[in-house]
């Protein structure tokens, strides 16, 4: 029988085999004592298994509140478990409260995050995966391979009418925006209307399309309750619209694949809240887990951070969330990886640097927006940075090289 598995990081008190076999029971057929019907034949099948145990070092403090230590010492490990497929078949829901659940409340530990996990062949059949991915995205906004997508946030994110964001929206389109978003504040607000912002915003990407040829995709945030994300949906769609965002952490898991299964519109996953999830060291899921579960949900591109970023996260975990999105799962399941925080061109040498990969979503708010020659020069800018990068130009020589870049570092390479 298939069985998926899940590594998972642990600190506890106690000794590391035991408190590994009570997340085993914990998570599946048992509970904290042996009870009637929980037979050696149904552990078989249904239990789960301590597959593996790595032991780490052993520290003087736990990392969150559990159970105290009588000898003032709590052991660290890597250990993985598997779980018979036949134990929560193909709902995503079930597989995610099983992989992570409850064993957060376990005494037994006071540390233990969600590292990576693995799911067998068979999810390929049951799960569609991003109708789009990469190369679909790709392929809506007209960008070739060799460079990544380009784009903004609108903001002011709250205050802007229909009427202004719209006229926004034309002034990028002119400069070469590859994609546009709605902040993942703008739902349907007083002052911007849902169904008026798509019919103000796509009077004009469809007018530049025409006019060009090049359709910019614009992401619509359509977060709500499942009935009211259908209409947003809907309404995108029979405007001619491309892309529609989702804050996932918000929707939830069974909310985000119903809207992933209708396949029509590229999904934008916001990941706000993130930090929630990921911030403490030994509590949570890492990204490496967190975007396989997304992938499987269907998204086509999610946010990773970016490097050099004005939030916490290092760069060395922003490149591995981009080489974790970039890996294939179930032999494709390709997801767009979408970088921003605090970009501007300035980052760009460094990202491809360290990534060696130009299928991206790199995205600048204010570092377009704000740009001395107003978002056509930040646009331009952004472009020039990414020749530079993928060239080996430095920093340095590209402001000398490029206008709208040198005006970029002048504004934003001190920050």
């Amino acid at each position: 029988m298939e069985r998926i598995s899940a590594t998972y990081f642990i600190e506890t008190p106690y000794e590391v085999e035991a408190a590994a076999q009570v997340l085993a029971g914990e998570q599946s057929s048992g509970t904290f004592v042996a009870v009637p019907g929980e037979t050696a034949e149904l552990k078989q099948r249904f239990a789960a298994r301590v597959e593996s145990i790595e032991k780490l070092e052993t520290v003087s403090h736990p990392a969150i509140p559990g159970a105290v230590s009588a000898s003032g010492q709590y052991h660290r490990a890597i250990i993985t478990v598997s779980w018979s497929i036949e134990n929560f078949g193909y709902n995503l829901p079930t597989m995610v409260s099983t992989l992570q659940g409850n064993l957060y409340e376990i005494t037994q530990f006071t540390g233990l995050k969600l590292m990576d996990l693995e799911v067998p062949a068979s999810f390929a059949r049951q799960f569609a995966g991003p109708a789009f991915g990469i190369q679909g995205c790709r392929g809506l906004t007209g960008v070739a391979e060799g460079r990544p997508l380009i784009g903004t946030i609108i903001k002011p994110s709250i205050g802007m009418s229909p009427e202004e964001t719209a006229t926004l929206v034309k002034t990028l389109a002119e400069a070469g925006i590859d994609f546009i978003k709605d902040d993942e504040l703008m739902g349907s607000a007083a002052n911007s209307p849902f169904d008026k912002r798509v019919d103000a915003i796509m009077q004009v990407i469809n007018a530049h399309a025409d006019r060009t040829g090049k359709k910019v995709m614009y992401a619509f945030n359509i977060s709500d309750e499942i009935g009211a994300m259908h209409k947003h949906y809907d309404k995108v769609v029979g405007s001619g619209g491309t892309c529609a965002m989702m804050s996932i952490n918000s929707v939830g898991m069974a909310g985000v694949k119903e809207i992933c299964d209708r396949r029509e519109l590229a999904i934008h996953a916001h990941r706000n809240g993130w930090g929630m999830l990921n911030r403490h060291p030994l509590l949570g899921i890492d990204f490496r887990a967190y975007q396989k579960l997304w992938r499987l949900a269907g998204v086509d591109q999610l946010h990773v951070n970016g490097i050099q970023n004005k939030f916490w996260e290092s760069d060395d975990s922003v490149v591995s969330s981009i080489e974790a999105c970039l890996a294939p799962i179930l032999g494709g399941y390709q997801v767009m990886p979408v970088v921003s925080s605090g970009q501007w061109g300035g980052q760009a040498p460094e990202t491809y640097r360290r990534t060696q990969t130009t299928d991206l979503l790199y995205m600048a708010g204010g570092g377009i927006m704000a740009h001395p020659a107003g978002p056509a020069g930040g646009v331009k800018a952004l472009q020039q940075a990414w020749q530079a990068a993928v060239k080996g130009i430095s920093v340095e020589e590209a402001a000398k090289m490029y206008k709208e870049f040198g005006l970029s570092v002048q504004k934003f390479g001190k920050k």
